[in-house]
């Protein structure tokens, strides 16, 4: 059967501002004239592995009729889950070729929107084997894409190309909702590229930055993140865990958070910023109205920024829902007024502070908040008890993203008081 060029093989037009001397591969430089599939995703997926003399990957087959079966049911916004950190299951990782065959699966083409109707999409393929290479082709084919909705490329290796390849996708692409390309070595030029393209774009409302490899202390990624915030009205989640933020750099952000009314998580974890970035951070949440989850973990605020903040959330913001200092070098002083202010803040209701100095203010003081029924037991990651007379804190399994490098043995990975960032402020399930 004659293919329609709707459904022909990846185009040769190089992505703006991508990288053109990536070499093209035999699998996907072939013709792309398969025969349409007379069956389901795992129908699709067989025919093309034999197209393309491709391995066919018995845990994608597997996937792929599980998710046949959620469409013959009827069911909509189905994610394409093939991981490659699952220990529940052999799991034999993603290359880059298996990636162009599944963006090939999800492409906008008549099978997909006329006989499955998958529609609002996810497709998760963290921790494989996927470079930039892989990358390169998958972002043609998604420039055209209007069913994928949210794409998880967590700790592949796809570096400071692959990043390139899929922000010049962004340029085109006007479905993708949320994209996570966190540890996956990104560079600053790509860091500038998804920053200067989000500036324009108006429909990714997650993005997930986590990690690049950048060099020097210039703090570049705050500046041009600073400026996006300022110009991007749609963005509703962002996550710079890992990127060498100083004091300077979060007083850039704070610069362009007075100004955005979009943004309701604020993902700054794992860097280097102290009580003086706390001083512009409790300004802004002074006026701003749409910060809702705030990760401020593995910094070092110390109790001078825990009192900033606890001064702001106590006499003035009433939006903020959650707020994780773990691990700030915070004492008793500073911990205690942090719960003295979610008496007088109604609307704060989660709060974790594991990794800090417990005294037995701080002990008492939080489970005080926990026997009232202020603190509900799944909003923090401690639990009181009491040994000979005296309080003492354990912790708990709790966190706003605590399941987003692993996920456990058994039970619930994407329970709402393990993932409570992304159940207060919902971009994409699982994602």
């Amino acid at each position: 059967m004659q293919r329609s060029p709707q459904q022909a093989g990846p185009e040769s037009r190089t992505p703006p501002s991508a990288p053109s001397t990536t070499p093209t591969p035999a699998w996907a430089a072939a013709d792309c004239s398969a025969a349409e599939p007379i069956g389901g995703l795992q129908e699709y997926y067989y025919e093309l592995c034999m197209e393309k003399s491709q391995e066919i990957k018995p845990f994608i087959l597997h996937i792929l009729q599980e998710v046949d079966e959620e469409i013959e049911k009827g069911l909509v916004g189905i994610t394409l889950n093939v991981a490659g950190n699952c220990h529940l299951m052999p799991v034999e990782r993603v290359t880059g070729e298996d990636f162009w065959i599944l963006c090939r699966i999800l492409k906008n083409n008549p099978y997909i929107n006329a006989s499955i109707h998958l529609c609002s999409s996810g497709l998760d393929v963290r921790y494989n084997l996927i470079s930039d290479v892989g990358v390169s082709y998958a972002a043609k084919l998604l420039q055209k894409n209007t069913t994928l909705k949210h794409l998880r490329m967590t700790g592949n290796k796809i570096e400071n190309k692959g990043g390139m390849f899929f922000a010049a996708m962004l340029q085109i692409n006007s479905s993708l909702e949320k994209l996570d390309v966190g540890d996956c070595d990104l560079g600053m030029q790509s860091v500038i590229a998804f920053a200067t393209v989000l500036t324009q774009n108006q429909t990714i409302k997650g993005l997930n930055l986590n990690r690049p490899i950048l060099y020097g202390e210039q703090e570049e990624s705050t500046v041009h993140l600073g400026h996006m915030l300022k110009e991007n009205q749609c963005l509703v989640e962002l996550h710079m865990c890992k990127h060498d933020i100083k004091n300077c750099g979060m007083k850039q952000l704070c610069d362009a958070l007075y100004l955005n009314r979009s943004l309701r998580y604020l993902d700054v974890s794992c860097n280097k910023i102290t009580q003086d970035g706390m001083v512009c951070l409790a300004n802004v949440l002074k006026s701003n109205t749409t910060l809702e989850v705030i990760d401020l973990s593995f910094n070092r605020i110390e109790n001078a920024g825990a009192n900033y903040l606890s001064d702001a959330l106590a006499s003035h913001n009433r939006t903020l829902k959650a707020l994780s200092v773990v691990s700030n070098n915070i004492e008793g002083e500073g911990l205690v007024a942090l719960s003295q202010s979610m008496k007088t803040n109604p609307t704060l209701s989660n709060i974790y502070i594991w990794g800090n100095k417990f005294d037995e203010a701080t002990r008492v003081a939080y489970s005080d908040l926990i026997h009232m029924g202020r603190l509900k037991s799944d909003n923090t990651d401690v639990e009181p008890f009491v040994v000979d007379g005296h309080v003492y804190l354990a912790e708990v399994s709790n966190g706003l993203k605590r399941h987003y490098y692993w996920t456990p043995g058994y039970g619930e990975a994407c329970s709402p008081s393990s993932n409570a960032g992304f159940t207060l402020v919902p971009v994409g399930q699982y994602l």
